[in-house]
């Protein structure tokens, strides 16, 4: 027999969802498969003059609730399955936080550490103009996801502009602020994670100051640390794809950014600051009280998660937990605040972003924060109450929660709107 898709494997949450909410069966036939997926092979000129291709895709999966948003990753694994995957994630995600949005993704199966910075603006250019016709401020919004940033979103932006011959910032968020970002998206979407720890933390069983261990150490990890940090709680683990590093009283997180900075590795600390060298594959087991992944899908799986000993699981990556590591941590009493609510600030700024840009006119760094705040505590609030009272997962109560919403827009819109067109 072939091997589940990877949006296969995702669908066992819908599938889980479904048996705690009493939803018509259409609704979930619907949600099961993806609206469109677009491939497109993208032909660029190198540096030495020759000419080189590369796949890419789109996928808009679900637009029940408005126009799809999801980001753009340039990744070497990249594929079509695991596009579909993120995207069916990113319906969930924006339903989780009532946002009108609904969910896709995109990526070109690139190493863009390989190009030259000259070669990775004409693929970002290249992508636009593949993807034009899909993509738009009121049907398909791009943003930036794994290795790509606001200068790619800037480029994509740009050429977007260029393609309809006008200005039109609300295509893409995540830009640069001058042209058109929003402040506050930098660190989105580990202030979306750090607002829900601290809104939940007598209920999440947790005292003090905190232990924080912290699998990779990128843009979400650095300013998740940095955020616990301002508080007073130690970091005491961190890995990045160079290797891992550890301190039992609290690593110096000065060093760790200067360390990212300057040699891009946080190895380069080792030796420093009491600083000791630990596998990355043993990071997930460290002594600690909340454990956060913030690096790519199926970090936690069944062969590792026996040995986590934090209390929570923050989960800032896309999937970093699979099926089968969740029941098992279920069973152990750890909690698992799940992707679709705890890395949910990042989308939720971005929607910001492409109000401002709607309206245009911009709002200052504190409102930001505090229209975040206000989302992320709500809706946190509303799924721990309805696990609670189910007696269910954090994640079983989000993908509920997210699929109530869903289920309402599609019945909302009459079976003959999606089902016969």
């Amino acid at each position: 027999m072939p091997e589940d898709s990877l949006l296969d494997s995702a669908l066992v949450r819908l599938d889980e969802a479904a048996r705690h909410i009493n939803v018509d069966a259409d609704v979930i036939e619907k949600l099961k498969y993806p609206r469109e997926t677009t491939k497109a092979r993208l032909m660029i000129r190198m540096d030495d003059g020759s000419r080189k291709s590369f796949l890419a895709w789109r996928c808009r999966y679900d637009d029940t609730r408005g126009p799809t948003k999801g980001g753009i990753r340039f990744h070497p694994d990249a594929s079509a399955d695991e596009v579909e995957m993120l995207a069916f994630w990113m319906t969930f995600k924006c339903a989780v936080m009532n946002l009108p949005y609904g969910g896709g993704k995109g990526a070109v199966q690139v190493d863009p550490r390989k190009l030259s910075k000259a070669e990775l603006e004409r693929l970002s250019r290249s992508y636009m103009q593949a993807f034009s016709r899909i993509i738009g401020p009121d049907r398909d919004i791009p943003a930036p996801d794994v290795y790509t940033n606001a200068m790619i979103m800037g480029w994509m932006a740009d050429e977007y502009s260029q393609i309809v011959g006008h200005a039109s910032p609300a295509v893409i968020t995540g830009k640069p602020l001058a042209l058109g970002g929003s402040v506050g998206r930098g660190d989105a979407t580990a202030r979306g994670g750090y607002y829900l720890v601290r809104h939940l933390f007598a209920e999440l069983g947790l005292k003090g100051k905190l232990r924080i261990a912290i699998q990779g150490f990128g843009n979400a990890g650095q300013h998740i640390a940095s955020l616990f940090a301002a508080d007073g709680h130690s970091i005491v683990a961190v890995s990045d794809s160079g290797g891992a590093v550890q301190a039992s009283g609290g690593l110096s997180l000065a060093a760790l950014l200067a360390a990212k900075q300057e040699n891009n590795s946080v190895i380069h600390t080792i030796g420093k600051d009491g600083h000791e060298a630990l596998s990355a594959d043993q990071l997930v087991g460290v002594e600690c009280d909340v454990l956060v992944p913030a690096a790519l899908e199926n970090m936690i799986r069944i062969d590792n998660a026996e040995t986590i000993k934090a209390r929570v699981v923050l989960e800032l990556a896309n999937g970093p937990v699979t099926h089968d590591a969740d029941e098992i941590l279920a069973k152990r009493n750890v909690v698992v605040l799940p992707d679709i609510l705890a890395n949910a600030g990042g989308v939720t700024v971005s929607y910001f972003e492409w109000v401002q840009n709607k309206q245009g006119y911009y709002w200052e760094l504190p409102e930001i924060h505090e229209k975040l705040r206000v989302i992320m505590e709500r809706e946190g609030r509303a799924i721990w109450e309805l696990a609670s009272s189910r007696d269910v997962t954090v994640r079983t109560a989000a993908y509920v929660h997210a699929l109530s919403r869903l289920a309402e827009a599609i019945e909302a819109h009459g079976t003959q709107s999606y089902f016969d067109s």
